[in-house]
């Protein structure tokens, strides 16, 4: 039976929450440490910086450029990724913009900087420059209270749903466990339906005391500070962003993306395999992962930040606002590929590196996107990278490569193998471990009837769950409507496994019932959906 995606997402640099693989942060256990251990480190990391981060010249960056042409074109004739798309802004000049490879593998169609590809992650900055020009309007506040904006939204405990902020939510404090809500996403729920639930959803930290990557929790806080307008996120982001920085092409709804011919398809498949497979529609979290946009409107958003606020003259955000999205608040330990000391802001990762402060922010899809932001604010230089395919660490290793040349004149190493490694390493353990749990058994207890695991079941979290006897056995449905249809195996004797991840259809999951003193099912737990115990489901 065929299944509705369930697409998994992973994080190296920040660029989704990742159940595999996380990047280590730096917990404390009151409400003022996290604020004075990010100061204390960034203290630290400044006394680290070289000299020589304080600048760039053009000359350096004009011999850099051919290099990382050739580095560009061959990661795509190699098969490294089916498509690239790069912008390079220095100074407020874009300095190179240009495409490679094609939209998808095996059919015609070049990637130029026209090329729209969904950001994933990626988006996070950008609707942190979106919430920055509310804030400059006086719209919004950083401080103001997700209640006061949007008093519907609760979080599971009620001190925390009073008092977090819209900078408590975008920079990944309120305590709320990273994958809450994704897994619904994944099942077919709308953006309300999901944020509403995240109130049953158990804290993974005190209030402001720990860092947990939230989707949802981002896109709370961003929806928080466009509620006075009383117009859609989608709406707002082309007011305040889109429209006045001429960025013609980007969008925060799917349906736009969808629309354009000239789009990069998701690719997944490992070198020299890529196929595209799978799509994505990302609205349930436009403000976290949902913008779609080209080399082209980027380099112009680019600018922007640069530049403080300002573009081709005019002042479109407030430069103390704008400010507070580049601003640490939260220690995440460090880069787990370049070592360098990492924070996390309103939206962006701030790092304290080789080539001294940068923001950056990664993001992957992992049914088949992966995209990349870098700037230097202090050598006036920034860079993105766009492309179409996962699990691939190319987008960091072209900027890491082109960056060491800009600022040194020579490759440290080259950064690719690296990164292409940190990726592709990301699910091999969690799909290594349940291959292990669930291979198949030589001597297996029998199910019970079909009949006796057959019903609907509920929580309030989850929602409804029915299992049916199907032609094949039994089929487990989720989601709205039943809509995401998958079929179940036996394992032994109440234990099922399916696999609700089509990037990753061999790793089984397990889906265990509970028989009461009747021989039917009184309940059923799906393995995951059970990350923060909200997975067991009773017969209805």
């Amino acid at each position: 039976m065929p299944s509705q995606p369930r697409p998994t997402s992973a994080r190296l640099r920040s660029g989704g929450p990742a159940r595999v693989l996380r990047a280590p942060a730096l917990l404390a256990s009151t409400l003022l440490a996290p604020a004075l251990l990010a100061s204390t480190l960034i203290s630290l990391a400044l006394l680290a910086v070289p000299a020589a981060a304080q600048g760039v010249s053009r000359e350096r960056i004009q011999a850099a450029l051919p290099q990382l042409d050739v580095m560009a074109a061959r990661a795509v004739a190699d098969g490294q990724v089916p498509g690239l798309s790069i912008a390079i802004v220095h100074e407020d000049e874009v300095v190179f913009l240009k495409g490679y490879g094609l939209r998808e593998a095996g059919r015609p169609g070049a990637v130029d900087a026209d090329t729209v590809f969904q950001l994933a992650s990626f988006s996070k900055p950008i609707s942190a420059t979106i919430v920055a020009a509310l804030v400059s309007e006086g719209v919004a506040d950083w401080d103001d209270t997700v209640a006061a904006l949007d008093p519907a939204f609760q979080l599971h405990d009620a001190y925390p749903s009073q008092q977090v902020t819209v900078r408590d939510l975008l920079a990944h404090r309120s305590g709320l466990p990273g994958d809450a809500g994704n897994e619904l996403e994944a099942l077919g729920y709308d953006r309300a339906t999901i944020l509403e639930r995240l109130r049953l959803v158990p804290p993974s930290s005190s209030f402001r005391a720990g860092y947990s990557y939230s989707n949802f929790g981002y896109t709370a806080g961003a929806l928080a500070a466009a509620a006075p307008t009383g117009k859609p996120w989608e709406e707002v982001a082309r007011e305040k962003l889109f429209g006045p920085l001429g960025m013609g092409s980007t969008s925060a709804r799917y349906a736009d993306f969808i629309a354009r011919d000239n789009r990069a398809a998701l690719h997944i498949g490992g070198i020299g395999r890529w196929a595209a497979k799978l799509k994505r529609e990302p609205d349930a979290q436009a403000p976290a992962g949902g913008v779609s946009s080209n080399a082209r409107d980027l380099a112009r958003w680019l600018r922007l930040e640069l530049a403080g606020g300002t573009f081709d003259g005019r002042r479109l955000i407030a430069p103390e606002a704008l400010a507070a999205t580049h601003q640490p608040v939260m220690a995440r330990g460090n880069n787990p590929v370049t070592g360098a000391a990492s924070f996390y802001a309103l939206g962006w990762n701030v790092e304290f590196g080789r080539h001294g402060l940068s923001w950056g922010h990664a993001g992957a899809f992992s049914v088949g996107a992966r995209t990349l932001v870098t700037i230097y604010p202090e050598a006036k230089i920034g860079i993105v990278v766009l492309a179409n395919a996962f699990p691939t660490g190319v987008p960091e290793g072209l900027a890491d490569n082109f960056l060491d040349l800009a600022f040194d004149g020579r490759l440290e190493k080259d950064w690719i193998g690296p990164w292409n490694a940190g990726y592709e390493g990301l699910f091999g353990p969690a799909v290594a471990a349940a291959q292990k749990r669930y291979a198949p058994r030589p001597d297996p207890l029998p199910a019970a009837p079909p009949a006796a695991y057959a019903g609907r079941y509920a929580n309030a979290y989850v929602g409804a769950a029915e299992v049916a006897v199907a032609d094949d056995g039994l089929e487990l449905r989720l989601g709205p409507e039943g809509k995401a249809r998958f079929t179940l195996t036996h394992f032994n004797r109440d234990v099922f496994t399916y696999t609700p991840t089509p990037e990753l259809p061999n790793m089984p999951v397990g889906v265990s019932f509970a028989l009461g003193p009747d021989g039917r099912a009184e309940a059923v737990t799906i393995e995951d959906l059970n990350g923060f115990g909200m997975g067991t489901l009773e017969r209805q």
